[in-house]
């Protein structure tokens, strides 16, 4: 284990009692910020690949309950600021792979091989090895494809509903220019008073029953369609854009993620949420930095108390799970879409940003953009996985010809 040394931390600094509770503040922000600003992406996911709204709820609470205890034993047990997220590029990508052969239950299927996957990860490091050895360039053009008809859908759906969408995104415009952080989570808000308005507004009622968070399990089922075109894309752009920059960030800020352990949690998480419809946990990335950095404690070696705290935080929020699906349910045609688009706005650009970043692989990295962002599906097998295909073809043709 490494930890950052706090010799330029005055004493003064430590012991206050600002300073006291800053690991606890920046855990509850740490939550509120990871939740809000991509719960709509989870859910219009899940929705995607044959999920009805109750079945998308507990997916919700699953991830919520399995990341927060994952993060409750890492940050205790290591003593460092290890975060925990549900994949929201997973989620993205599931978004457009739509329904498989075999529904729901494939779906669930394919989520439980992934979790079991990144355990054979944690065990085989040969397996993390080859996940890394897949051109960084293509991942990401693989997911940036996946992603820009999610993030078309702001656009679209301010033509189609203006009323509705323009006050969501006039409210994360203004929040981009001053506190860009909370600019996800304010557009929320802002569609959830547009719901509240079509609902008193409107004849159709909340049931209340539907506001309680319960668990709904699906026996798994397998099929090689969805084994194709979900678990192996989902498997790759977890790895690939979840959890090794996940450990560069945490690198970043002086401390050594022990690896396997972190494989081994977040897969046998995956793993045990997959029935009740959580698609995949992992280290986070980008919120990573909101409990790791300066600014949660001035003190390296107390920072993982935001962690701690954070975990106890989605646990609160997992309470909430039932209630966000249902309202999410009654939202007028295209706010939510409108809320998940931003809210993937910021990965989309770095995506695209690190896939053409290389001229080299500029060719493998257009061409699996392009196929991933058209949607095609051949054999039953989503965009994702031949567009990777692709990719790795013109990659080795190229190469051949240079």
């Amino acid at each position: 284990m490494s930890v950052p040394d706090s010799s330029d931390s005055s004493e003064s600094d430590v012991r206050s009692p600002d300073s006291a509770a800053q690991p606890v503040s920046a855990g509850i922000v740490t939550a509120l910020v990871g939740f809000t600003s991509s719960f709509a992406v989870v859910l219009t996911g899940l929705t995607a690949v044959g999920a009805n709204s109750a079945q998308a709820a507990s997916g919700l609470l699953a991830l919520c309950v399995t990341q927060a205890l994952g993060m409750l034993w890492m940050s205790r047990h290591y003593r460092m600021p290890i975060t925990l997220a549900w994949s929201t590029p997973g989620a993205a990508l599931l978004a457009g792979a739509g329904t498989v052969s075999g529904g729901w239950p494939a779906a669930v299927g394919a989520f439980a091989v992934v979790g079991a996957a990144v355990i054979l990860t944690g065990l085989w490091p040969r397996l993390g090895r080859l996940i890394a050895s897949i051109p960084p360039a293509l991942a990401q053009a693989m997911l940036a494809g996946v992603l820009l008809p999610l993030c078309l859908a702001p656009v679209l759906a301010l033509r189609d509903a203006p009323l509705a969408v323009a006050p969501v995104v006039l409210v994360w415009l203004v929040l981009q220019r001053y506190s860009p952080r909370w600019a996800v989570p304010s557009a929320f808000a802002a569609a959830a008073v547009v719901i509240a308005v079509g609902l008193v507004s409107g004849s159709d009622g909340l049931d209340p029953g539907a506001l309680l968070p319960r668990l709904d399990v699906t026996t798994p089922a397998w099929t090689w369609q969805a084994m194709i075109g979900i678990a192996i894309p989902l498997y790759i752009v977890t790895m690939a854009s979840q959890n090794i920059p996940g450990t560069a960030v945490m690198n970043s800020f002086g401390y050594r993620v022990p690896w396997r352990p972190a494989m081994l949690v977040t897969g046998v998480g995956t793993l045990v949420g997959a029935p009740a419809g959580g698609h995949a946990i992992n280290l986070a990335a980008i919120s990573a930095a909101l409990a790791a950095a300066p600014s949660a404690h001035p003190d390296p070696r107390k920072r993982w108390v935001a962690a701690f705290t954070a975990g106890w935080a989605y646990l609160v929020l997992a309470g909430c799970s039932a209630a966000v699906a249902t309202l999410i349910a009654a939202a007028p045609e295209g706010v939510v879409e409108a809320v998940a688009g931003l809210a993937l706005l910021g990965t989309l650009g770095g995506a695209l940003a690190s896939a053409l970043d290389d001229v080299r692989e500029r060719e493998g990295a257009v061409v699996t953009f392009l196929i991933a962002a058209s949607g095609v599906s051949i054999l039953g097998i989503g965009s994702a996985f031949w567009a990777l295909v692709a990719g790795l073809i013109v990659r080795i043709a190229v190469g051949s010809r240079r």
